[in-house]
C-alpha cells in the first residue's frame, strides 16, 4: 500500500509540474481606431472571457474595414472587425474571407447635425448643406434613402470630402448635415465640440441592412473549425457581458489604451451601439444570430445601390455562416 501511494504521489506531482496548455494566440484587427463600439472585445479580455475558451486574445486598430478584410485574406489577423458589406465587395472579387458572425444587423447609417439646428427629419434637410464622403458605404446608399424619403438632390447643397474634412464642415458651419454613423462620427463631433447631434436614421425609414461583424480567411476557419467555435462563443458572451455593463466595458479600453477616448463619450458610443446588435427578428436570439433573410435584403439592396456584382444575388449563403456560433444557453 505505502509502495503504491508512493507512486501515486510521485506521478501527481510530475502532473503539477507539467506546464499547463498554452492558449491559443488569437489577433483580431479592429475596423478603425478604438471607439466606443469595439467595447466588448476589450472588456471580454479583461473579464477573462477569451482565456476562459482558451485564448490569447491580441486586438489591433485598423485603418478601414477594406484594409482590415485584406489583412484577413492574407493571414496576417486571424479575425477582423469590419463593415459586412464591405467584406461581400472583396469577397465576390475573389477574397477567401467570409462572416462567422454578424454583429450589428441594423444600419447604424444616419444624417446627423447638430441638435440645436432642429434638423430631425428628411423634410429638414431641405435647403441645408450635407457633407459626404465620395464612394464610401454611406453614399452610395444616400440616394435610395432619398428615394425612401422622397427627397430630391436638387433639395439640399452637397460638400465633398474624407472622413476628417466631412466632420470639420458640421462643426466649422460649413455643412449643416454629415452622412455618419450614429455611435461613431456623432461621438467624434461631440468630442471635438462638447454638442450633441441629432441623427436621422436610414433604418427608420425601411433601409434593411447589416453593418459590422466578425470575419476570418476560409481556409483558416476550415483548419481550426473548433478555434473559430471557442472564439466566436468567448465573442458572443463579451457582448452580452458589455450590454449589462456600458460603462465597465467602455472603461476597459481606456484601461487598455489610456488615450482611446474620453469615457463619457466612449460609453454613450457603446450605448449607441446596443440597439443596433438586432434586428425586428432576431430580438430574443443571442448576439451574432443573422437571418437569412437579413443577408438576402443586404445583397439585393448592395447590388442596386452598392456596387455588388450582380452574380452576389446567386448565393447569398456563401457570405456568411452561423455554424461556429453558441447554441441557446451555452
Amino acid at each position: 500500500m505505502k509502495r503504491w501511494i508512493g507512486v501515486v504521489s510521485a506521478a501527481l506531482m510530475v502532473f503539477a509540474a507539467m506546464p499547463a496548455q498554452a492558449a491559443d494566440k488569437v489577433v483580431l484587427m479592429l475596423n478603425w481606431y478604438v471607439y466606443g463600439e469595439h467595447a466588448p472585445f476589450y472588456y471580454g479580455k479583461a473579464k477573462g472571457i477569451y482565456a476562459a475558451e482558451g485564448i490569447d486574445l491580441e486586438i489591433q486598430e485598423g485603418r478601414g474595414s477594406a484594409a482590415t478584410t485584406q489583412a484577413v485574406a492574407a493571414k496576417t489577423a486571424d479575425f477582423g472587425y469590419v463593415d459586412v458589406p464591405t467584406m461581400m465587395r472583396a469577397a465576390i472579387k475573389g477574397a477567401p474571407v467570409v462572416a462567422t458572425g454578424v454583429l450589428l444587423q441594423t444600419s447604424p447609417m444616419s444624417a446627423m447635425g447638430f441638435i440645436d439646428k432642429n434638423i430631425k427629419k428628411p423634410e429638414d434637410i431641405k435647403g441645408k448643406t450635407v457633407a459626404i464622403t465620395p464612394a464610401n458605404s454611406m453614399t452610395q446608399i444616400w440616394p435610395l434613402f432619398l428615394k425612401k424619403t422622397g427627397l430630391k438632390e436638387s433639395d439640399f447643397k452637397t460638400v465633398a470630402g474624407d472622413g476628417q474634412t466631412k466632420l470639420n464642415a458640421v462643426i466649422n458651419g460649413q455643412a449643416d448635415l454629415l452622412l455618419g454613423y450614429v455611435m461613431d462620427q456623432s461621438m467624434k463631433i461631440k468630442d471635438a465640440t462638447g454638442k450633441d447631434v441629432y441623427p436621422i436614421k436610414f433604418a427608420d425609414y425601411g433601409i434593411n441592412m447589416v453593418s459590422s461583424g466578425i470575419i476570418a480567411n476560409t481556409d483558416y476557419v476550415k483548419a481550426n473549425a473548433d478555434l473559430v467555435r471557442r472564439f466566436m462563443s468567448a465573442t458572443t458572451k463579451a457582448v452580452e457581458a458589455a450590454e449589462k455593463e456600458p460603462k465597465a466595458a467602455a472603461q476597459s479600453i481606456l484601461d487598455a489604451n489610456p488615450k482611446g477616448g474620453k469615457i463619457d463619450t466612449l460609453t454613450q458610443g457603446f450605448e449607441l451601439t446596443i440597439p443596433l446588435y438586432r434586428a425586428a427578428e432576431t430580438k430574443s436570439k443571442r448576439p451574432f444570430q443573422v437571418t437569412d433573410q437579413n443577408m438576402t435584403e443586404t445583397v439585393n439592396l448592395l447590388v442596386e445601390y452598392g456596387g455588388l456584382d450582380a452574380k452576389a444575388k446567386e448565393n447569398p449563403k456563401a457570405f456568411y455562416t452561423n455554424d461556429y456560433l453558441p447554441k441557446s444557453g451555452s
